[in-house]
């Protein structure tokens, strides 16, 4: 009977030592797999350290609960720029300014959007340690949505050196007539005297790399033509942006804008037309200096017969006209560096080809239409003209991609 006995109790131990064993065992691969899925939750929600920089003036009051989803969303770093707002949003941005996540950088007075902007990249540039892609601007009107500006950062953290922009739809009946219209129109011009083909020039969501970070810093503009500056800046020395498309979201046909119509357009033409501008005016002084020229060699040439002075004094204001517009355009319009000898063979070879077009669509247009003649070459000039600026653009001056 004890021998028995003491068999069924060894069995009955053997038993609960297995199966302590292995209860202990799933035991502690049931905590591993918890553990491992807190540890996953929380590199989920720490993942995005792109900056995200937001100035704001007088923001809604939507603009704290936008933030703090901003935050729920996973981002770490957040600079909000109060440009000079009133006293009745001290306590707003007081308020975010506590959450960990929020660094608030205040203006006493307004300064602008560039600014506002500038001093961002700055503060981003030397408080943080390199372990970020770039940095997203949005703006305060809650326009960009949180899923818009996570699209933005996760295509950064996919790239090194190529300006990203949240382009919207402005095709829809909720787009106010005038950012439609207005937009349209600027997108046209800068494809003309760009040559690149922007959907939305106006679009304040942007995803920087944090190489451009320091050269944008040194770009003029203090307000909202230093948006458009990057965008020239960039079609001169950058890779063509990548464009990405975003909602397109309008609070009250857009009213709570800062947007000055008639000062901030002003300033944005007069960027975008700067160069075509100086252009111009390269083109007049050149044209008048060849008079000029030709005027004192007829002058100094007047023994020689006229064929040849008129030849002579033509070959030598043709020149010195030429080169003066080579270095104007070369150092004033296109601001270009490399190598000038290279540049000068471009463009006295564009020069040849402009002058054998001329004369031949002057008379190509003659023998088909038999206008006056001097205003057949009045507007292939002018034609010749525009392309030419094209090439000298793209071509002649062209610079090294940064």
């Amino acid at each position: 009977m004890n021998a028995r006995f003491s068999v069924i109790f060894t069995i009955m131990v053997g038993y609960a030592i297995i199966f302590g064993v292995s209860f202990n065992m799933r035991s502690f691969s049931f905590f591993d797999e918890t553990a491992s899925c807190f540890a996953d939750a929380e590199k989920e929600v720490s993942m995005y350290k792109n900056v995200i920089i937001i100035p704001a003036l007088n923001p809604p009051d939507r603009f704290t609960g936008y933030v703090l989803d901003l935050i729920a969303h996973g981002f770490e770093r957040i600079l909000l720029i109060d440009d000079g707002s009133d006293a009745d949003h001290r306590p707003l941005f007081d308020s975010l300014a506590r959450q960990k996540q929020v660094t608030v950088l205040r203006h006493a007075v307004n300064l602008g959007k560039g600014r506002a902007l500038k001093d961002a990249f700055n503060y981003a540039l030397v408080s943080w340690p390199e372990d970020y892609a770039g940095v997203i601007t949005a703006d305060s009107d809650g326009q960009h949505t949180v899923e818009d500006v996570t699209k933005i950062s996760e295509a950064l953290d996919k790239n090194e050196n190529t300006l990203l922009l949240g382009t919207r739809d402005f095709s829809g009946p909720s787009v106010p007539f005038k950012s439609r219209n207005g937009n349209k129109i600027t997108s046209v011009v800068f494809r003309l005297l760009y040559g690149q083909d922007l959907r939305d020039t106006q679009t304040g969501l942007r995803g920087i790399p944090r190489a451009l970070l320091g050269p944008y810093m040194t770009l003029d503009g203090e307000r909202f033509e230093y948006e458009m500056n990057m965008l020239i800046y960039n079609a001169r020395y950058g890779a063509p942006p990548e464009q990405i498309f975003i909602q397109t979201v309008y609070f009250d046909s857009n009213s709570e804008t800062h947007f000055r119509p008639f000062a901030d357009s002003f300033k944005i033409y007069r960027l975008i037309l700067g160069s075509f501008f100086k252009y111009i005016l390269a083109s007049l002084s050149s044209a008048l200096l060849d008079l000029g020229v030709f005027h004192l060699a007829m002058l100094a040439l007047g023994r020689m017969r006229d064929a040849a002075a008129i030849v002579t004094a033509t070959v030598a204001a043709r020149v010195i006209s030429s080169l003066y517009n080579f270095i104007v355009n070369r150092n004033a319009v296109f601001e270009s560096g490399g190598s000038a000898s290279g540049q000068m063979l471009r463009y006295y070879t564009l020069c040849a080809a402009q002058l054998a077009l001329s004369a031949g669509l002057v008379v190509a247009v003659d023998a088909l239409l038999g206008w006056n003649k001097t205003a057949e070459k009045a507007v292939v000039d002018s034609v010749l003209f525009l392309i030419s600026y094209q090439i000298q653009r793209a071509w002649v001056f062209r610079v090294d991609k940064r």
